[in-house]
């Protein structure tokens, strides 16, 4: 694919994934992320509460729960429980991976990342450099 075409498919589904992070019920932060797999969406996610907890993120003091999921790792798990897989396919996420997110998206499968804001620790990114995942970094939508 040509590489404006390219940027213009990596925009559009970074600004569904901004779009997806709206349906987060955390109060800092919300993020959004998208899985495409030969330009299908095969998942998507957003930061939030386990399944049959409070959507509730953060507690009193308005730190995040340690138990809060993080986009990315709520879609590659939707994938997991799917007859999809990750192999090959492409991550948009409204905010770069942290270190440990880095990891599940690596042994997922997922060659390449596009992400919009960067995360306050760039580990994330640096892990999947290291790992051969192409990152592109889209700062305006």
């Amino acid at each position: 694919m040509k590489a404006d075409k390219q940027k213009t498919y990596d925009i559009a589904y970074l600004r569904m994934a901004l779009e997806w992070s709206k349906l987060s019920y955390c109060n800092r932060k919300q993020v959004g992320a998208l899985i495409v797999k030969d330009k299908m969406i095969i998942s998507d996610g957003y930061n939030g509460t386990p399944s049959g907890f409070e959507n509730v993120c953060e507690d009193d003091e308005g730190n995040t729960q340690w138990y809060v999921l993080h986009a990315e790792a709520n879609a590659i798990l939707k994938v997991a429980g799917s007859t999809q897989s990750c192999q090959g396919a492409t991550l948009y996420i409204t905010m770069s991976p942290c270190k440990d997110c880095s990891k599940l998206i690596h042994q997922s499968g997922i060659t390449r990342l596009v992400y919009f804001q960067g995360y306050k620790d760039d580990s994330g990114i640096k892990f999947l450099e290291k790992a051969g995942v192409s990152i592109t970094h889209i700062s305006e939508l």
